[in-house]
């Protein structure tokens, strides 16, 4: 079976808690602090892998998830830095976020990586917050907590040549006669319900990869019969076969089915409107091709593409028609992507905004306030000192103010509720 849509939960790990210790040793007085910093949290990452072509995996198991960093330990022992979790994904998979739809990842190459969750970094131990003025900080940090969110992942086959046409018109017919590939191949429409890829060599040093693609139907490209299914994966393929029954076992009229498929793909997607085309007369061993061969070639010529004969039942004109389809690839040139990555925005970290809570009158959000609170030890008084002066210095008590808070108001961070007090 063959999927190429997914959604995974990734969750990175958490930092490990810094420590909080002093030197203890015989004849030596006031040791000062030697607690260690915590190790970071595994990430999780996505990684292409040439020896799959499928997303089936995922049906199975949806969610990774890292470990969390080690804990510091007293003499200044950093804790253990957590194993990244790798994450195998077939090339050409796409990586969507799942809440924007904005597209993340591109992993087109084999071993190309995207770090889907980073893990969160260790906390400092109290060594680190020694100072001339406090030589025995009592307080050390809480790891930082690690990322997580849900992503869809999404395949688009990476095939140099795509054959395109309507069900029953010969696609897997002609996959199968120059290829090592065998499809399905029966006298029904949609016998091929999924890509199906083959390798064409052209000689003992150059070859390419053709994929037969499932028969379209009027309406594809509003998804009609699968239609968006089916043609996403023809978007990567350079070279488009336009495979016709010339003649017109099913009864529809060749020109009408060129223009129609056509259509649809100019529908779906304008850059595939203007992808190298080839029209390939296919049938032409049977009753009536020839005379429906004649008025073709004219249509698609004075429409400015050129066309071969072929038949895949006896392979007349197989391997001319690869030949060619080889040489069409030599001449594409390659196009913008239609849809960027998401960009990376560059925010101060420090920024943060105060809007209505939910279940509180008030909710500050931010990066570093909300990193801080989540790495905050309040049960330590030193710890909660070093909140609070933090909170000043960024400015959250006059914006809060100016935001019309009143003593007593409930105030919200992360996942921590605070009473707001004036200072006396």
């Amino acid at each position: 079976m063959f999927f190429d849509r997914a959604r995974i939960y990734v969750e990175a790990g958490d930092g490990g808690d810094g420590m909080s210790s002093f030197r203890r040793e015989k004849f030596v007085e006031r040791g000062g602090p030697n607690g260690g910093n915590g190790g970071r949290g595994g990430d999780v990452i996505l990684r292409a892998d040439e020896n799959l072509n499928t997303l089936i995996d995922f049906r199975y198991k949806r969610k990774f998830i890292a470990k969390a960093g080690g804990k510091g330990g007293n003499k200044n022992c950093t804790g253990e830095q957590a194993a990244p979790v790798y994450v195998k994904v077939p090339l050409g998979t796409l990586v969507r976020d799942d809440a924007t739809d904005a597209l993340l990842a591109d992993l087109v190459e084999h071993g190309q990586e995207y770090v889907a969750a980073k893990g969160g970094r260790g906390g400092k131990g109290n060594a680190c917050y020694a100072t001339s003025t406090n030589r025995a900080p009592t307080f050390a940090e809480k790891g930082e907590p690690g990322e997580y969110r849900w992503l869809k992942l999404e395949l688009k086959l990476l095939a140099d040549v795509g054959l395109v046409g309507y069900p029953s018109v010969g696609k897997s017919s002609i996959i199968a006669q120059v290829s090592a590939a065998r499809p399905e191949i029966a006298a029904y429409h949609f016998t091929t319900l999924t890509p199906v890829l083959g390798v064409v060599r052209i000689d003992e040093e150059h070859s390419f990869v053709l994929a037969d693609i499932p028969g379209l139907i009027e309406g594809a490209h509003d998804g009609v019969g699968l239609g968006h299914d089916f043609l996403r994966h023809i978007e990567r393929t350079k070279v488009l076969l336009h495979i016709v029954d010339v003649a017109a076992v099913d009864g529809r009229d060749p020109v009408d089915d060129f223009e129609k498929i056509n259509a649809e793909l100019r529908e779906y997607s304008e850059r595939l409107g203007r992808r190298k085309q080839l029209v390939v007369a296919n049938k032409m061993d049977l009753p009536g091709a020839e005379e429906n061969f004649a008025r073709l070639k004219a249509y698609v010529e004075e429409k400015g593409y050129e066309i071969a004969k072929v038949s895949a039942a006896t392979g007349e004109g197989l391997q001319e028609l690869m030949y060619k389809a080889y040489e069409l690839l030599g001449q594409y040139v390659p196009e913008e992507d239609e849809e960027d990555l998401a960009p990376f925005e560059e925010i101060d970290p420090d920024s943060f905004e105060i809007v209505a809570g939910n279940d509180t009158e008030w909710e500050v959000r931010g990066r570093n306030i909300e990193r801080l609170v989540a790495m905050t030890n309040f049960d330590n008084f030193e710890a909660l000192h070093r909140f609070q002066m933090i909170w000043k210095k960024l400015g959250i008590d006059e914006a809060l103010k100016e935001k019309g808070v009143e003593e007593g108001a409930t105030v919200r961070i992360r996942d921590m509720v605070f009473v707001y007090k004036e200072n006396e």
